[in-house]
């Protein structure tokens, strides 16, 4: 059975994540010392003892969760032995998560992925004035009807889909005023439910175009080399090495349709029998099993995972 590692993106931070690693392991303390470093911010205090406000703040919760990720990855090779580009086939991550895939497959240094996720989240934050933008979560919607629903909901301005993340779950993006039309389409189609999500700005649709124009300048200065493990590109939904297709895609990713649903389902194609989701909380291993059951996920992120996954090797 082959295995696949997965890294979560915004949603999954929480106050207090990676504190347990950190006092156990010194490791795990090199990767928030690192990242605190590159940022010159004192980001793993506020990981681990919040205010949550703060740490939500994308420019904060996109690099906290690589952090997160990283310690768990640097933690599992150098205190528990596990080389994970031997153990596992691909990597893939939920939009930020793909960059914490690519640096925790040697293609991105620590100090690099913590500054692009910095400027990232701040680039995504200053695209749209606040209030212009929202996003909404279409529940018991698959892609196809959310497509119509966005269609017929749009009139002229910008919506668009941002994620389909499976299991009936697809977000939309956009102008507030069309995402709120949208919501309202959706009932008269029988989608299940329509909510808008506490977002601080419209993420993965046209309106971050100023994000992705200055996520390709900041690549194109940035050493990104073959990750060890193919990492699964959210635009592609298929397993990239190629470095400058890589940096061309993350700047893709930033207006585009986060495609995890397909990506889940490639890497079942591909022979991928077990996902290892690596940082903080569940969120990737229960979307897993809601788009296919036959998959087995696992959710490591404190000392205590990391000691019942390792034997399990």
């Amino acid at each position: 059975m082959s295995r696949a590692f997965l890294f979560p993106g915004q949603g999954s931070q929480a106050v207090g994540m990676g504190k347990a690693l950190a006092e156990a392991f010194a490791s795990a303390r090199e990767v928030f010392q690192e990242v605190d470093d590159a940022l010159s911010q004192k980001l793993s205090t506020l990981m681990f003892e919040g205010p949550e406000a703060d740490l939500t703040l994308t420019e904060n919760a996109q690099p906290a969760l690589m952090a997160a990720s990283v310690a768990v990855v640097r933690v599992a090779e150098k205190d528990f032995g596990i080389d994970l580009a031997s153990k596992g086939r691909f990597a893939a991550g939920h939009s930020l998560g793909e960059y914490s895939a690519l640096c925790a497959m040697g293609a991105l240094s620590v100090a690099d992925a913590a500054r692009l996720l910095k400027l990232r989240g701040q680039s995504m934050q200053k695209a749209v004035p606040v209030g212009e933008g929202a996003m909404a979560a279409l529940l018991g919607a698959e892609l196809e009807v959310a497509q119509e629903v966005v269609a017929e909901a749009a009139q002229g301005e910008v919506l668009g889909c941002a994620n389909d993340n499976g299991g009936g779950q697809v977000v939309i993006s956009g102008k507030k005023t069309a995402v709120e039309r949208a919501i309202e389409v959706a009932k008269a189609k029988g989608v299940k439910r329509g909510m808008l999500l506490p977002v601080s700005a419209p993420f993965h649709c046209a309106l971050m175009q100023p994000a992705a124009d200055a996520m390709a300048e900041a690549l194109a200065k940035v050493q990104m080399n073959a990750p060890k493990l193919p990492v699964v590109s959210n635009v592609t939904a298929k397993g990239e090495s190629n470095p400058d297709d890589i940096k061309a895609l993350l700047v893709q990713q930033v207006t585009g349709l986060v495609r995890w649903r397909e990506g889940v389902l490639w890497l079942k194609d591909q022979g991928v029998g077990q996902v290892v989701e690596l940082g903080s909380g569940k969120v990737l291993a229960g979307l897993v099993k809601r788009i296919d059951k036959d998959i087995e996920p696992i959710s490591v992120g404190t000392p205590a995972e990391l000691e019942t996954w390792a034997k399990t090797l």
